[in-house]
């Protein structure tokens, strides 16, 4: 008897208001329902329309970017010659990077440079993923980097774990990277390939090699983490 007497008085209350109990139980729902919304930025660092938020460093100063980093077909064309990157302006830390690539022609050499430091140089202080055909998801510990993986402090590479998944001459690979805190972790194809721990760096610039020849890339998206 008493807590039915309690549930009249409540609803009387609520009904004096002006707020029925539909809408109090509504209310309560919604914000549930909303805490468990997870917020996640992406950004795409490649518009498909031009390079405007990429700098470029090439080994020969007298070289024009323009010539050798372009778009085509709303896809980014890099040379491969001469010898440099594209870099992006701003730096990053704790995300997860999307990229799609493919070799037009000649299976060759590339790389994606992860958490590069300033200043620019041909070999920056960074980790890079290796697109090396038949090497892709090996680390290289590049100007100094270094992480837990690398024993053998007289090598640069860190190998990859798993035989080689990439594509034929022409199919579109998928790389996706995950950096979180002083971890790294790179997929080929969906195939865990390596990881990495106690990186020396976290943070800063990623780039776009050009090394060797003609390398296409698509689909650069990067999605922040939650910390």
């Amino acid at each position: 008897m008493k807590i039915k007497s309690i549930q009249i008085m409540v609803l009387l209350v609520l009904f004096l208001t002006g707020v029925s109990a539909d809408s109090f139980t509504q209310g309560k729902e919604k914000k549930v329902k909303n805490s468990k919304k997870v917020k996640t930025e992406q950004i795409k660092l490649f518009n498909g329309k031009d390079l405007s938020n990429w700098a470029f460093h090439l080994k020969d100063p007298s070289a024009d970017p323009a010539k050798v980093f372009m778009v085509q077909n709303g896809v980014i064309h890099i040379t491969g010659s001469p010898f440099g990157y594209m870099r992006t302006i701003d730096t990053y830390s704790d995300y997860s990077l999307h990229v799609e690539w493919r070799w037009p022609s000649e299976a060759t050499n590339s790389g994606v440079f992860i958490h590069v430091q300033l200043p620019d140089t041909i070999w920056p202080r960074c980790i890079e993923c290796q697109l090396a055909a038949g090497n892709a998801g090996d680390f290289i510990c590049a100007n100094g980097s270094d992480m837990n993986e690398r024993t053998d402090k007289s090598k640069k590479p860190v190998k990859k774990m798993a035989a080689s998944s990439e594509k034929p001459v022409g199919e579109w690979n998928t790389m996706e990277v995950i950096c979180k805190t002083n971890n790294i972790e790179v997929s080929i194809n969906g195939v865990l390939q390596n990881k990495g721990t106690g990186l020396s760096i976290s943070k800063g610039h990623i780039c776009l090699q050009s090394e060797g020849k003609d390398i296409e890339f698509r689909n650069v998206v990067l999605t922040k983490l939650k910390k």
